[in-house]
């Protein structure tokens, strides 16, 4: 089962990325990505940690996608 996932994740997990390679992630900043990836779990009925592992793979090593 592909997990969906939609354009403000992206973008919320987006910026906590840039944030944390600038060393400067705030608490605010990580509950509101990790706030968002539950209810997007909840509402489509997928795992959290599925989605959140997919979110992290898709921000932080877009290059795969281009594997197949």
């Amino acid at each position: 089962m592909a997990i969906e996932l939609n354009d403000e994740l992206i973008e919320l997990e987006r910026a906590a990325w840039t944030e944390q390679q600038e060393n400067r992630l705030t608490v605010e900043t990580a509950a509101r990505v990790q706030a968002a990836i539950t209810a997007h779990a909840e509402a489509t009925g997928q795992s959290r940690y599925e989605v959140e592992r997919e979110l992290k793979r898709v921000v932080r090593h877009p290059a795969e996608d281009d594997d197949g």
